[in-house]
């Protein structure tokens, strides 16, 4: 599904002269960190070209992904990414590692924002500014979705790097997430150094 600006942003810069978008990759998998991006539009900014193409991140081709990733840095009024690792994944969880990782992505833009909009239905503020929390935003607002394919598009090339490193686990395919090749390579080969040593897999026999 494609996007329009019309029916989340375009009444939000009623009020609010900068709105951004926040979303985040990476809370599923067994392996890898989890990355947040925050992208923040020019207002009433109107997607042509490339991005007339946004839509929620899970939707798109890798080839897709990568063309809106160039057109979103350019276009913004402003971006960020922030990577939290798997170390602190185990320190604090997986919620806390998300929250840290949106917060930082919010903190990190050159500009503050007047508002949040945040994909899900829960989000644990640092900042001062005022926020909504949209479920499946990523499909619905287009800063939103922006903010996803960047988070996305920074973890996968992570752990395409990482795949280099450990390629008999297979990262460049799964990405670090519960497939099915993924889980007979931990049972064949053990868990490697960047595996979250806090997350069961239960089809192993993990409690």
């Amino acid at each position: 599904m494609l996007l329009s600006t019309e029916d989340y942003e375009e009444k939000f810069w009623h009020e609010h002269t900068c709105v951004c978008g926040i979303d985040e990759a990476g809370r599923g998998p067994l392996a890898g960190p989890v990355v947040a991006a925050a992208v923040m539009f020019p207002r009433y900014f109107k997607p042509e070209g490339v991005l007339t193409g946004l839509s929620d991140s899970k939707t798109l081709r890798p080839k897709q992904r990568s063309a809106l990733a160039e057109a979103i840095q350019s276009a913004a009024e402003c971006f960020s990414i922030s990577i939290i690792d798997h170390t602190t994944i185990d320190s604090v969880n997986i919620f806390n590692a998300t929250m840290l990782a949106m917060n930082a992505a919010a903190e990190k833009l050159e500009q503050l924002p007047g508002l949040l909009l945040i994909d899900g239905n829960r989000f644990v503020p640092s900042l001062p500014i005022p926020y909504l929390t949209i479920v499946k935003g990523d499909a619905k607002v287009v800063s939103i979705a922006a903010a996803s394919i960047l988070a996305k598009t920074c973890r996968d090339r992570i752990m395409n790097e990482y795949h280099r490193e450990y390629p008999e686990y297979g990262f460049a395919q799964h990405f670090g997430y519960p497939t099915q090749a993924h889980i007979a390579a931990i049972a064949r080969y053990g868990r490697c150094p960047i595996h979250r040593t806090s997350f069961r897999v239960k089809q192993l026999g993990e409690k």
